[in-house]
């Protein structure tokens, strides 16, 4: 069964401004692979470690957009992709001169008992969307140390 017709979960549609601009911040920057496209509509199907997204231009063809839109676009959401390559990806962001929002760090969050440990970075794309690469660091049953 291929990438396109297997059973998903929620797959987020992010509108932007420039679609040619998130194409290359997407592909080139942040490695998403281009799943299917339809430029005539200014729309991309991306996927990048098992996340998917698509893209859709503002100004170019059908869409729902429930009030004006207004920049940075990506007021209020933030979207965590998982990733087993973070250091990687960080060096590349930084050396691309992308909006980072959050340096990489090492975040310990408790779950019941647990802390569950994440090495990860926040970039912003283009249109204001907050996009945090997290790598497990797994379990453990005791507090980080401060």
């Amino acid at each position: 069964m291929s990438a396109i017709t297997q059973k998903r979960g929620l797959v987020p549609e992010l509108y932007v401004s420039d679609i040619a601009v998130s194409r290359v911040f997407y592909v080139e920057t942040l490695e998403f692979a281009v799943l299917f496209e339809r430029p005539e509509d200014g729309f991309l199907y991306l996927e990048r470690d098992c996340a998917e997204l698509m893209l859709d231009s503002a100004e170019i063809g059908r869409t729902w957009i429930a009030a004006p839109l207004e920049k940075p676009y990506g007021r209020g959401i933030s979207l965590q992709i998982w990733t087993e390559a973070v250091e990687a990806l960080y060096a590349r962001v930084r050396e691309s001169g992308a909006g980072l929002f959050l340096e990489m760090e090492e975040k310990w969050y408790r779950r019941d008992t647990d802390y569950l440990g994440t090495r990860q970075f926040i970039v912003q794309d283009p249109d204001g969307y907050l996009l945090r690469f997290a790598e497990d660091l797994g379990e453990r049953r005791t507090p980080p140390q401060s």
